[in-house]
């Protein structure tokens, strides 16, 4: 079952123009576009009409047309206008969703009944702003939900998967603490490590070398939202608990975990750092450095999936570092419960 009463990620806001891109999101397909007025829609990606997807319609004015029989419909889907005759039956309309933009990040409510706009995560730093600079980017993985969360809840596979360039053997051996907050639906996975090896990733925009000071702390507020506040220091300086640390290097790495279909999930991510903010050449590094690391990512979970999809069981044996993705698969386990109750 997909949790529905909650907001996800849908799209990057570079996504959205007068051209309509298709998404399936939580098995619903939607269209999504920028009309001329600069506004964000959300439609069913299902004409009324034959059923003809939207998203291979034309953006005219404010409006949509439907790319098979032209039948047109406004923001809301209401179908406004169609060939050959003045009177549109009542029928004629398609679901819309509740979209909001928050920087680069689109965001989109499932749920049938009115969106809760106090649970939209409160995103400042994927703002462009002269404090943040901002990479994003979005990938396709065909794999389920719960193999996303497992993988970034437990950072200890970068020392493997991704020794090239944010892994190194810190990372897997450095103890790593838990706290789960059912108050507020969160799980926080801290692990700070001290004088330890600078990997490329942070060598190559902060101009430290060799040894550092290395702190990340996750944040994951189910389902799809997870923030990670990484922080380096030089070595022997480390960042500080309440980040009143000047001296330190501030980088927060987002993550929208949004399910497809039971098999698949996108992964949006964004990137926000506090240090050379006007350096288009870090940008352009970091950009291709996450892209990297997050095919690398893809590239694992596709094999775990179609091994799943297989027949092959696994029995899994959980050790310490699983203790996040633990909580967080029991935390998911009893938003589900509650949501189930809710519409019994």
């Amino acid at each position: 079952m997909f949790l529905r009463h909650s907001w996800y990620v849908a799209a990057l806001s570079s996504e959205l123009n007068e051209r309509p891109i298709a998404r399936t999101i939580l098995g619903e397909h939607v269209a999504m576009y920028r009309n001329f007025e600069g506004r964000i829609v959300a439609l069913s990606d299902t004409c009324a009409h034959r059923g003809y997807p939207l998203s291979l319609g034309t953006v005219v004015g404010d409006k949509l047309v439907c790319g098979y029989h032209g039948f047109t419909y406004d923001a809301e889907g209401t179908c406004v206008a169609v060939p050959g005759q003045d009177r549109v039956p009542s029928r004629l309309a398609v679901r819309t969703y509740p979209l909001v933009e928050l920087g680069v990040w689109v965001w989109i409510w499932m749920g049938h009944d009115e969106p809760e706009m106090a649970k939209l995560p409160e995103t400042p730093w994927l703002l462009e702003s002269e404090e943040w600079a901002v990479v994003s980017g979005v990938a396709k993985i065909d794999a389920n939900f719960g193999l996303l969360v497992d993988n970034l809840l437990d950072l200890s596979h970068e020392t493997f998967l991704h020794n090239g360039s944010i892994g190194t053997p810190e990372v897997a051996t450095t103890p790593l603490e838990v706290e789960v907050d059912d108050e507020i639906d969160m799980v926080n996975v801290y692990r700070h490590m001290n004088d330890v090896i600078c990997p490329p990733f942070y060598s190559n925009t902060t101009g430290l070398e060799g040894r550092i000071d290395r702190w990340q702390d996750i944040e994951y507020f189910p389902p799809g939202y997870y923030k990670l506040n990484s922080r380096i220091a030089p070595v022997n300086q480390p960042p500080a608990p309440d980040g009143s640390d000047h001296h330190a290097f501030h980088v927060k790495i987002f993550y929208g975990l949004t399910p497809s279909t039971d098999t698949s999930v996108y992964d949006f991510w964004a990137l926000s750092r506090d240090f050379c903010v006007d350096d288009r050449d870090i940008d352009g590094f970091l950009e291709k450095m996450q892209s990297s690391v997050v095919q690398e990512d893809v590239d694992a979970l596709n094999i775990l999936q179609r091994r799943i999809n297989g027949g092959q069981e696994i029995a899994e044996v959980s050790i310490k570092i699983d203790r996040g993705g633990l909580s967080a698969r029991k935390m998911l386990e009893r938003l589900t419960e509650e949501e189930l109750a809710r519409q019994s």
